[in-house]
């Protein structure tokens, strides 16, 4: 029979970027797994921060060589979505590519401060606050206004926002505002509209009964957000083409417009055959951009575009050991790990989100199908079914058997609670920053210590 390696290999293609077999182990980004679990135990959470900049940089080069291919006279921006990681440690790497920031709530602007106070950015940086948002966000984006940051642009998601800035913001220069476009749902919606932003049909009357004859006021920037993320489909297509139609519609009325954020949603690699041709969709949303405005006789706008999931997903990932086997009847056999699908990859349990997952150790074995539970108390607690098959297979042995989930960087620590609370009282796994020396040596950091139950038991109320 085939070892697990050759099963692999003849299924979809293995060794890929990024991962490589050595002596029978798995190694990620030329970092040694077992190595790490060998020093740090299991479960461990670990990010490995170099991939960030990675990204970053190709999504910069991409834009970058379509706005030159096509003669496209905007340029582009590229903002992080700070709600996928708002992790200093991401941030901070994500700060070192000359890009700038997206919020989505009230304590991110206290976050910016204080990574302006330290010397990390400057009062100059764009951050474009989006959401609903709260009176306090809303009086934290006044405040840092007033402060000195040049270029907050609060991104108005309904009509009444507008009063309170009106109201308090005070500037010799006017203070640039976004409009955020209520986007159409796609088919299989329960909704037909975004909760989020404001109508289509409402955008420019507002601007006319409300912005325009303001002199404290300019709209700089129309957003939209498509929410089946950047596809090639017809539904992205022909949302992509309404919007960029409104922008030119409204920049005949306001000359001050003269940027379009066309959100996030660029897909990150969650599954061994993932094929998404980014150069292609760079290259055809540039283009389809240009040629609207083209026909609208519009000079082209900058493009902003706010990536999370793509610029973090795939720094990470979680390993775990198998603790147990359990063949419960005569066709399901049962890894089970020491830890838990739903406290620390919540989107596995709540989207049905597929992650790479490997095995760590025992390619050269036999291979074999199993279902992978958790160790909460709870039916759901499990996974079974891979993005590229219909079933987890992992090496046939009794020998102790460690494996990987990857590429979760995005939202799964913040969703799970960090630090906090976690069904059945199961603890925040390890978690360890990898960077690299200048030597191309690696740096390792305990971010956080395994949770403890004092930890715990105080956060109930037991201390």
């Amino acid at each position: 029979m085939q070892s697990y390696q050759e099963f692999l290999d003849l299924s979809v293609g293995f060794p890929q970027d990024g991962f490589e077999i050595i002596d029978d182990e798995l190694y990620f980004n030329d970092l040694n797994l077992m190595e790490m679990i060998e020093t740090y135990g299991t479960p461990l959470r670990f990010t490995y921060l170099p991939i960030v900049s990675k990204k970053i940089q190709q999504a910069k080069i991409l834009f970058q060589t379509a706005i030159l291919k096509h003669n496209y006279r905007g340029s582009y921006k590229y903002c992080y979505c700070t709600k996928s990681s708002h992790f200093k440690h991401i941030v901070e790497e994500a700060l070192k590519n000359g890009i700038h920031l997206e919020t989505s709530s009230a304590f991110d602007m206290p976050m910016i401060d204080s990574l302006e106070r330290q010397g990390t950015v400057t009062k100059d940086i764009t951050v474009i606050c989006n959401g609903f948002k709260t009176y306090q966000y809303k009086q934290y984006i006044i405040d840092m206004i007033h402060d000195g940051y040049k270029n907050i642009i609060p991104v108005l998601d309904n009509k009444e926002e507008f009063n309170l800035y009106d109201d308090e913001i005070e500037l010799e220069e006017p203070c640039a505002l976004g409009i955020r476009i209520a986007s159409e749902e796609q088919p299989d919606s329960q909704f037909y509209t975004s909760r989020l932003g404001i109508r289509q049909e409402d955008v420019i009357d507002f601007y006319n009964n409300k912005v325009a004859d303001n002199p404290n006021f300019k709209v700089k920037l129309l957003h939209f957000f498509i929410n089946s993320g950047i596809s090639d489909t017809p539904y992205y297509w022909n949302e992509l083409e309404k919007y960029v139609t409104l922008y030119c519609k409204f920049k005949k009325v306001n000359p001050d417009l003269d940027t379009l954020d066309i959100g996030g949603g660029m897909p990150f690699k969650d599954s061994l055959v993932h094929d998404f041709d980014y150069e292609y969709m760079v290259n055809e949303i540039v283009n389809r951009i240009k040629q609207i405005c083209a026909h609208h006789e519009v000079i082209e706008p900058d493009i902003i575009t706010e990536f999370g999931k793509y610029t973090v997903a795939e720094a990470s990932g979680i390993l775990y050991k198998v603790l147990g086997r359990k063949q419960q009847n005569d066709r399901e056999k049962w890894f089970m790990i020491d830890g838990s699908f739903i406290t620390n990859l919540p989107d596995v349990w709540a989207l049905n989100q597929k992650y790479i997952l490997l095995p760590i150790n025992n390619w050269d074995s036999e291979y074999e199908r199993v279902n992978l539970g958790g160790i909460t108390c709870d039916g759901q607690d499990y996974y079974n079914q891979e993005a590229h098959m219909n079933s987890v297979f992992m090496p046939k042995t009794r020998k102790v058997q460690y494996l990987g989930f990857f590429h979760t960087g995005a939202y799964q620590d913040v969703l799970s609670g960090y630090g906090g609370i976690h069904h059945c009282l199961l603890p925040s796994p390890k978690h360890v920053l990898v960077r690299r020396n200048r030597d191309e040596t690696f740096n390792y950091e305990v971010f956080g210590e395994e949770q403890n139950s004092k930890q715990v038991m105080k956060l109930l109320g037991y201390q």
